[in-house]
């Protein structure tokens, strides 16, 4: 007969083959899709037994900190120019390049029933209106292009404020401390709250979102498996219920 150490000994050993095997990755996120990240990520995590942390911020402060050593696994971008530069960089694996989501813009206002059938006398009359640096996040971008579609740049540019990332400007809006703004139609996803405009895709240049391996995580199973989860039938559909188009 085993005594109770020996058999907690036992035990212990036992399980050491499975912890061996698990493995942790940090994601970087653009902002936009990091909700629907942490649900694919949670739905991982309990498949496989790995462990994946997400990181979010707008695309180009993201690949900032990877260029200065920023510890990313792999990095989900808002575009397709910035996981692009990186594998041109060498920051990144360059056949693990693939589109994970299409996004959509949209202008939306916490009035509910406000009259956004005509945006451009809706903007026009806006106090305040805002959009993600453009510099910065690639939603933020195509908001000012469709500004400029609208030929509302010099009319609005006094009205806009700038938030750092798509998910900051969602939160001006929803505060109050913007009329109106443009925001990633995901984030409306399920909501009834307010009332949005989503902007047709001619009006700016098309949301194409990038994954990409990064050289940090050339090696890690963790990271490789999650990009390769987000190719499958159940990641596609939690994207595609999220408000985005897959391929």
């Amino acid at each position: 007969m085993r005594t109770l150490p020996k058999f907690l000994a036992s035990m212990a050993l036992a399980a050491l083959p499975f912890a061996a095997s698990a493995e942790e990755a940090t994601i970087a996120v653009a902002a936009n899709f990091a909700p629907t990240a942490e649900k694919l990520a949670a739905a991982f995590d309990k498949a496989s037994g790995d462990k994946i942390t997400i990181v979010s911020g707008a695309t180009g402060k993201l690949y900032a900190q990877v260029q200065a050593g920023g510890p990313f696994d792999a990095f989900l971008s808002a575009d397709t120019k910035t996981p692009a530069k990186m594998v041109e960089e060498k920051l990144a694996v360059k056949d693990s390049l693939f589109t994970y989501a299409t996004g959509q813009l949209a202008l939306w206002t916490m009035k509910d029933k406000a009259d956004l059938s005509d945006p451009k006398a809706a903007l026009t009359n806006a106090t305040h209106v805002a959009i993600a640096n453009p510099e910065l996040a690639p939603y933020g971008k195509a908001g000012m292009e469709t500004l400029e579609k609208l030929g509302l740049t010099d009319a609005v540019k006094d009205k806009i404020v700038t938030g750092e990332n798509i998910a900051q400007t969602q939160t001006m809006v929803a505060s109050g401390a913007a009329e109106m703004g443009f925001v990633a139609a995901s984030a409306l996803a399920g909501k009834n709250e307010g009332t949005s405009w989503i902007v047709p895709g001619d009006m700016h240049k098309p949301l194409t979102q990038d994954a990409v391996l990064l050289e940090h995580g050339k090696d890690n199973k963790a990271a490789k498996g999650f990009l390769d989860y987000l190719k499958g039938d159940e990641a596609k559909a939690e994207i595609t219920a999220a408000g985005y188009a897959v391929k």
